[in-house]
């Protein structure tokens, strides 16, 4: 089995704020989503959700805020897989809630030397 990075991706909430039966039904999609990867053996560190305020470290000690507004869209968080391929990675994140609010998920093999 291989390590792969899902990075979650999805356009910035400027709209009103979720009521918390929202917030409920959303938290309980992404246990459901997690908590059947974790039953198949395929969950590596569930990841954690991302403030959406940040720094951005630059050469010559330059420090900007970020992440931008300008940006389409922004990182949520990200959790750790495991998985036999890319492909099969893939697989499994196509059931990733994000994707039902039109985010997205990339995936990267960990390059573990």
């Amino acid at each position: 089995m291989k390590d792969f990075l899902f990075i979650y991706r999805a356009e910035p909430n400027n709209g009103p704020a979720a009521s918390p039966e929202e917030m409920q039904a959303s938290m309980s999609k992404w246990m459901d989503w997690l908590g059947n990867i974790a039953a198949q053996n395929k969950l590596a560190d569930r990841g954690n959700r991302l403030h959406p305020a940040g720094k951005v470290v630059k050469p010559n000690n330059m420090i900007t805020d970020g992440p931008y507004t300008e940006i389409k869209e922004s990182i949520g968080g990200y959790s750790l897989i495991k998985a036999a391929s890319l492909d099969e990675a893939a697989e499994i994140a196509k059931g990733c809630p994000v994707l039902a609010v039109g985010g997205n998920v990339e995936i990267r093999e960990l390059n573990l030397m």
